[in-house]
C-alpha cells in the first residue's frame, strides 16, 4: 500500500536541531513529486512550513523558518527531509508531510498537496 511516514521528531532544547524524515513506501518519491511539510500546534491552525517543487526542485519556506530550516530529497532512501536548526519553542507542533505528483508549489510553503499524507511526528522544543 502506497503511503508516507514521518519520523525523527522528539524533544529538543531551544537552539537545538532535529531532522525529520518523510519516507515513501509503495511508490517512488521522484523529482516530479512536490513534497510539503506542515505543522500544527495545539489550538492553532495547520500551517505550511516548506515545499519542494516537483516541477523545478525550487524550495519555499515560511517566513518564520526561513534561514533555519532546509528541505531536501534523498532518492536513495526514497525520502524527503526537513533539517531544523536553531529551534524555538514556537516551532513545537505535529509535523506532517504531503506529496503530489507533477506539481509545483504555486502557493509557496502553504501549497496543498493531495496525493499522499502522512500521520505526523511530534516535535517539542522546550527547556
Amino acid at each position: 500500500q502506497a503511503d508516507l511516514a514521518e519520523s525523527g521528531g522528539g524533544l529538543v532544547q531551544p537552539g537545538g536541531s532535529l531532522r525529520v524524515s518523510c519516507a515513501a513506501t509503495g511508490f517512488s518519491l521522484g523529482y516530479y513529486y512536490a513534497v510539503g511539510w506542515f505543522r500544527q500546534a495545539p489550538g492553532k491552525e495547520r500551517e505550511g512550513v516548506s515545499c519542494i517543487s516537483g516541477v523545478d526542485d525550487s524550495t519555499y519556506y515560511a517566513d518564520s523558518v526561513k534561514g533555519r530550516f532546509t528541505i531536501s530529497r534523498d532518492h536513495a532512501k526514497n525520502a524527503v527531509y526537513l533539517q531544523m536548526d536553531s529551534l524555538k519553542p514556537e516551532d513545537t507542533g505535529l509535523y506532517s508531510c504531503a506529496a503530489e505528483a507533477y506539481k509545483g508549489c504555486p502557493m509557496g510553503p502553504g501549497t496543498i498537496l493531495n496525493d499522499y499524507w502522512g500521520q505526523g511526528t511530534q516535535v517539542t522544543v522546550s527547556s
